[in-house]
């Protein structure tokens, strides 16, 4: 069982990193964007513009880009994928094309794009996180429901007859979040507005993003990996922000992780913080981050899965803590 409901909560966090960490001298740093947006119209199709660069920074020298990947693909209202691109070319990225970007689309990519997923490619991590972007990327339009009738129209019978009762922490039974049938009460306007992704002392310390058009959603990640007495230390971040008609940055989901792994990539500590949540109940599915200590961290995306589940978990702490499983990767450029 997962951590006991306190008799008193207290309100969901609303604390953005506000400056990322500076770049360690030997460390490897994996950060990416998906970029979610409507270049017709809300009538249209939802396009998603995918950045990923893994960062070499030595002792001495300059820093050197390791792997870098770009992915463009675009889905329809029901999320079924009509069109996809990627960089570097993948051959059989193209066989995704038809298929949900539902979590059946992971069973997908592990079957046409082995390769990359064994590899821990940044391509993989984006293909990976089309899944959990289509799936969100409805908040952002909410933000301009003044400005689009339509869109207030479409929100009012969107989870008015849906039950959501245990399927995360945040939607536990007596959730504050839900109606005492089971339905949620409303859309969480707990979102701050942050810091910058990249250190504005630092040019380096994140990859180039493609414009952003006024109406948008993206989701974002930073994994720093280095070695400190005879261990791996990891620094991770992940985001989920939109933006709103006044062109403020709005944090919806966003969480820190800490942790230390042997020289055989075992997971010995785990620690998540939460930063920004959407509901009370939401933070009380961190402290089962530590669950996964012991884990090889290469098994992390199944791991996952399989000890945190229903309230249990929060799915935006799961996918944070799913892509660590690249941690061994990045690793593998370190003199360790």
């Amino acid at each position: 069982m997962g951590v006991p409901v306190p008799a008193t909560l207290r309100p969901p966090p609303s604390d953005p990193v506000p400056v990322p960490p500076a770049r360690r001298p030997e460390s490897v740093r994996r950060t990416s964007t998906l970029l979610m947006s409507w270049p017709e119209g809300l009538a249209g199709d939802l396009h998603l513009y995918g950045d990923a660069r893994d960062l070499l920074t030595p002792l001495e020298g300059e820093a050197a880009v390791l792997r870098a990947a770009r992915l463009h693909a675009i889905t329809d209202r029901l999320r079924q994928i009509l069109s996809i691109e990627a960089e570097p070319a993948a051959a059989d990225v193209q066989r995704l094309v038809g298929c949900r970007a539902g979590s059946n689309l992971r069973t997908a990519i592990a079957e046409q794009l082995p390769e990359e997923v064994e590899a821990g490619t940044p391509l993989h991590l984006l293909l990976d996180d089309l899944a959990g972007s289509t799936l969100i990327s409805g908040f952002a339009t909410a933000l301009w429901a003044d400005e689009f009738p339509e869109i207030r129209s479409r929100m009012a019978g969107a989870h008015t007859q849906k039950i959501m009762r245990d399927i995360c922490s945040g939607f536990r039974d007596g959730s504050s979040a839900l109606t005492p049938e089971g339905t949620i009460r409303g859309i969480s306007m707990n979102t701050p507005e942050p810091g910058p992704l990249a250190d504005p002392a630092d040019a380096l310390s994140w990859h180039r993003e493609p414009p952003r058009p006024p109406m948008a959603m993206r989701r974002a990640r930073r994994i720093d990996v280095w070695a400190e007495d005879g261990e791996l230390h990891l620094n991770a971040m992940f985001r989920d922000s939109c933006w709103d008609p006044q062109g403020r940055e709005n944090v919806v989901h966003e969480y820190e992780l800490l942790g230390r792994a042997d020289a055989v990539g075992t997971l010995r500590a785990m620690t998540a913080v939460p930063k920004v949540l959407p509901y009370a109940e939401c933070p009380l599915a961190a402290p089962n981050a530590s669950w996964l200590e012991g884990s090889a961290l290469r098994a992390m995306r199944s791991e996952v899965l399989q000890r945190l589940r229903s309230t249990d978990c929060c799915t935006h702490l799961n996918d944070g803590l799913r892509s660590l499983a690249e941690v061994p990767v990045l690793a593998a450029a370190l003199d360790f």
